[in-house]
């Protein structure tokens, strides 16, 4: 039996089991789990690789879906806007803002948006719902040929339910007129499984602004086949609006000019909706292996914030419109021969082929006031496309040698049409990088890997050939590459003792040609200089029964910038990050669960004149489960600590301040102690 740091009690699988069975516990046939804790030796390629299934996931007690990504070893979610906005992202001494360097994927299709209104590599997770979330795999670093645009810091992989072993229906209420309804189910259609799910949600938060943000979820898939030979359609659609209070200065609270969880501008929010077609093909034909799959949606926003409040306009503020309005389509196809040979040793040879495409028209910067456009600053149609192939090779040498070498060679083109004609433009490049991983052992059920690899990341294509400063149509501009080369390496090692106990350290280093930087007084992010990072993570998993886990990881990174002109640290990478949790309960009867997510201080300046506050974050989840009914209360921040979710240093100005502003930390508070009951039905 393959142990897990997950136990059964979420498991719709165990339930049926347990229910169909009047016999003891130790009579039940063994029941293979997977989860963090499983045993990967001889399968995993580095230390920081991992997964995580549907019950591990939502055993975990969360404030947002975004926080599914927590499962990665140090990684942290935040935010700093209403909830419909895409979430705050910091991993391997990245502040990664809205996603930037660490990719996000659903079966295949990439959730990172290039060339968006609101930053390059936006991923905004909200189309997920998590209770259709199947596993989790997730890796660190660019080591994976498979990965190749925005993945430098690593990447996460969603696969969606094939099927659900039973229906459901859940209702939560929760403080501050939280309300979540969702179902799901399965059925026979035709020669496969049809599954479809839905969701409500409707939040207004602790704020003095009232967030009034809905969110409506719909997934329908059809699925057939078995693990080798498979095909499935999936249908996704996300809807949702907001009001935001954003990040406000820390004077004018330490004055008692804002409440803590007040605003200044009361018309910003957004609203935004995604709707995709995906497929997933599979075969396995003798000893080749076929991958495919390809993806077409649709996709827009609509986001207002104000920064700096009336720091560029007395009178009408600051506010600005972002409009981004996209078709985005792509796939890939791949093939792998599988026990061929290189020199005598057995060899998997796999070779694919990735597209990606976004066309995207009306991407529109605009000054507003209360919604209303005063002064439209830029509006450009823009056309990115990646054309990419990647082969690899996996290599036993002996019975502790294996290889994985592999490389990948990406084409990009970028077009802009601007509504200032000097702005406009179309452009080719491309890139080649390789990768390579050495795995020793195991030996003493220890395993040891040695990682190497380039990876890159590519620029916003209206940076490609902007010339002239859209906001005053005078002021030159200098132009950025489009694609950026980064480069790393990870030292790691993974020990199983036993079943039961699972732990991995990895020693990492990365370097980046060009940073991309987040702005906080323009709200985007742009091409900075070049940076080196290094760490130590530490993880371990262990689960000595089916009905108690418990779990640590820690992680210390620093990020600085190889120019030091300025100061050293790069802004906003959090150094030291602790993440720990503990489950109890079986299948049936009583349940917990206890999670606790430590982050740094960390520098808001690059001297390190300027730096953050700490963050503590408690939740709690109890419950009690019967056969066909489940009861749970989530108590989310459960010290009630007055923390910030996010912090930033800059220039703004409140009314009657001078006209040059005042430099000064703009936080958006972590949300108070909540409390959320949920009750879930199962036919």
């Amino acid at each position: 039996m393959i142990l897990s740091r997950t136990p059964l009690r979420h498991s719709l699988a165990a339930l049926a089991l347990l229910t169909a069975t009047s016999s003891a516990q130790d009579a039940l046939e063994p029941l293979v789990v997977t989860g963090e804790a499983e045993n990967l030796l001889g399968e995993a390629d580095s230390a920081s690789k991992g997964q995580s299934d549907r019950e591990e996931l939502l055993e975990r007690p969360y404030l947002r879906r975004g926080e599914l990504l927590e499962v990665v070893p140090g990684m942290i979610v935040t935010q700093h806007a209403g909830g419909g906005k895409a979430n705050q992202y910091f991993v391997r001494g990245y502040n990664l803002d809205h996603g930037t360097d660490f990719g996000i994927f659903v079966d295949g299709m990439p959730a990172n948006y290039r060339a968006h209104g609101h930053g390059q590599g936006y991923a905004d997770m909200n189309f997920l719902i998590p209770e259709l979330v199947g596993r989790l795999d997730y890796e660190k670093g660019p080591f994976d040929a498979r990965m190749g645009d925005l993945t430098t810091a690593g990447a996460a992989e969603f696969s969606l339910v094939k099927s659900l072993e039973r229906g459901f229906a859940s209702v939560a209420y929760g403080e501050d007129d939280y309300f979540r309804f969702v179902i799901g189910d399965s059925v026979k259609a035709g020669i496969g499984t049809l599954t479809y799910g839905g969701e409500a949600t409707y939040y207004n938060g602790p704020w003095v602004l009232e967030e009034d943000a809905h969110r409506f979820n719909g997934m329908l898939r059809w699925h057939t086949g078995d693990e080798d030979n498979f095909l499935d359609f999936t249908l996704l659609g996300y809807q949702a609006e907001w009001t935001s209070s954003d990040q406000i200065p820390e004077r004018a609270i330490l004055t008692g000019q804002l409440d803590r969880y007040g605003f200044i501008d009361p018309t910003n929010g957004g609203q935004s909706q995604r709707y995709s077609l995906s497929m997933n093909w599979g075969r396995l034909d003798g000893d080749t292996r076929w991958r495919g799959n390809a993806y077409v949606g649709y996709y827009d926003l609509d986001l207002y914030s104000n920064f700096t409040y009336f720091l560029d306009d007395a009178v009408n503020g600051d506010q600005f419109r972002q409009s981004d309005q996209r078709v985005f389509f792509g796939g890939e196809v791949s093939a792998t021969l599988e026990k061929r040979s290189l020199f005598g040793a057995e060899t998997d040879y796999t070779l694919g082929f990735q597209t990606r495409n976004d066309v995207i028209w009306d991407l529109e910067l605009a000054r507003t006031r209360a919604r209303a456009d005063v002064n439209p600053i830029r509006t450009d149609d823009v056309f990115t496309g990646s054309y990419s192939v990647f082969a690899a090779t996996k290599t036993k040498w002996n019975d502790w040698f294996r290889t994985e070498a592999g490389v990948r060679a990406d084409a990009f083109h970028f077009d802009v049409d601007s509504d200032t004609a000097a702005n406009s433009g179309n452009e080719w490049d491309a890139i080649a990088v390789p990768k390579l991983n050495l795995i020793f052992g195991p030996w003493d059920n220890t395993e040891y890997y040695l990682n190497l690899g380039g990876g890159f990341h590519s620029n916003d294509a209206r940076g490609l050939f902007t010339r002239i400063d859209p906001n005053d149509g005078v002021t030159p501009v200098a132009p950025v590459d489009p694609l950026v080369r980064t480069w790393g390496t990870e030292l790691g090692v993974r020990h199983q003792w036993g079943d039961c106990f699972t732990t991995t350290a990895a020693l990492w280093y990365l370097y980046s040609e060009s940073e991309l930087l987040y702005v906080g007084d323009a709200g985007n992010v742009e091409a900075g200089p070049s940076t080196d990072r290094y760490g130590i993570e530490l993880a371990g998993y262990w689960r000595p029964n089916d009905w108690f886990t418990l779990d640590a990881e820690v992680a210390l990174s620093q990020g600085r910038y190889t120019d030091t002109s300025a100061g050293p640290w790069v802004e906003n990478q959090v150094p030291f990050v602790i993440s720990s949790g503990m489950t109890l309960g079986e299948a049936l009867g009583p349940y917990g669960a206890l999670r606790l997510r430590y982050f740094s201080e960390r520098p808001l300046t690059a001297n390190k004149g300027v730096e953050s506050e700490d963050s503590l974050q408690v939740n709690l989840r109890a419950g009690y489960r019967l056969e066909n009914w489940d009861f749970a209360i989530d108590v989310l921040n459960l010290l009630d600590r007055e923390d910030n979710d996010i912090e930033y240093f800059y220039t703004s100005r409140l009314p009657g301040e001078p006209a040059a502003g005042i430099d000064d930390v703009h936080l958006h508070p972590a949300e108070p102690r909540t409390i959320r009951a949920s009750v879930t039905y199962y036919w």
